[in-house]
């Protein structure tokens, strides 16, 4: 009767899981607010662009602008500087063993994009020695984003959300602030030439927005370097020939023109390898949008060393990108940790 076994309790298969995995230790409050605030990819996009893209270019235009000023160095011949600069990636390609012009089945579109930056690039140097470097950073800058929505709505799958348009077109109402009132009160003498530096400033925009379309649909592996790359032979063999052809080239002996050139080399470099990059995480006209900051540095710099006049429509406009920007970065910031641990826990 009494001598049997006691009952062994049986337990659900689920809870003995349960009941053996150990308690994970309390999350602290601030680690739970970053869980909850991360940045998304198109956030990290959007960084490398600002930080990395806008910031370093806004030097460009007035160094340019000094280089020019001090001994009368054309604008091709700062291309070329920049494009031996370009030339450095050969050893990062064959360290690595890819292919110097990439696959051969991305060739074409390589040379392609390589081209549309090498039209882009030259014609925003000779824009910067024609007219006023800030308003040519703000045509071009301008050009380029309308050139990107206009692409995005043509050829992207992705749509933008409301708030995106929203500091799209706010950022767009900026540089219409800033550069209306200089177009508007230009002098009757010099208006052909005016015009033709902002039409130059234009046309290099919309080269920068086919350029960031055609990298993003690039898909190999290296090719970052491997465009930045192709752009520096292409641009040497067309600007060496060119300089001589449509330009004077001359040979510094001021320090001040090596020190511009060099810096413009260097920081075109990384403005370039930013914004390509960024617009493999994030859409080429929230890029380009973000990219405007490049305009606000330039008129900062302008004001603050090459003491050229800053009116206040260009303040109000600085104001209106820098509020834009600030919108498209709130807008992509995520915020949805509750379907996050929801596939963690499913994962589980």
């Amino acid at each position: 009767m009494g001598g049997g076994a006691p009952p062994t309790p049986s337990w659900p298969l689920a809870a003995l899981l349960r009941s053996s995995r150990p308690c994970s230790p309390a999350v602290p409050a601030r680690w739970a607010l970053w869980r909850r605030y991360r940045l998304s990819e198109s956030m990290k996009g959007l960084l490398v662009a600002l930080l990395g893209g806008g910031v370093p270019a806004g030097f460009v235009a007035p160094f340019t602008r000094m280089a020019h000023d001090a001994s009368a160095i054309p604008s091709l011949e700062i291309l070329l500087v920049r494009c031996l600069f370009h030339l450095a990636f050969a050893c990062r390609l064959c360290c690595g063993r890819a292919p110097l012009l990439g696959p051969a089945q991305a060739r074409r579109r390589l040379l392609l994009h390589a081209a549309a930056n090498v039209v882009s690039v030259a014609c925003a140097y000779s824009s910067f020695v024609a007219v006023p470097s800030g308003n040519a950073a703000t045509i071009r800058k301008g050009s380029s984003t309308l050139g990107s929505a206009l692409l995005a709505l043509c050829v992207e799958s992705r749509p933008l959300s409301g708030y995106d348009w929203f500091g799209l077109l706010g950022s767009t109402l900026g540089l219409l602030i800033m550069v209306v009132p200089d177009l508007l009160s230009l002098d009757p003498s010099t208006r052909l030439d005016d015009a033709f530096g902002y039409a130059l400033a234009c046309l290099g925009g919309v080269a920068l927005a086919l350029a960031l379309a055609i990298f993003r649909a690039l898909d190999f592996p290296a090719k970052l370097p491997t465009a930045a790359f192709a752009f520096g032979v292409l641009g040497g063999l067309v600007c060496a020939p060119a300089m001589f052809l449509l330009q004077e080239p001359v040979l510094p002996a001021e320090p001040l023109t090596w020190s511009c050139t060099v810096a413009i080399g260097i920081l075109a470099v990384v403005s370039f390898l930013c914004a390509s990059h960024a617009v493999t995480l994030a859409h080429p006209a929230l890029v380009c949008a973000v990219l405007h900051s490049e305009v606000v540095v330039t008129l900062a710099v302008q004001y603050y060393v090459l003491r050229e006049v800053v009116t206040p429509f260009d303040v109000m406009g600085a104001g209106v990108i820098l509020g834009s920007i600030s919108i498209i970065a709130a807008q992509n910031v995520s915020c949805h940790p509750r379907d996050e641990e929801e596939g963690e826990d499913e994962e589980g």
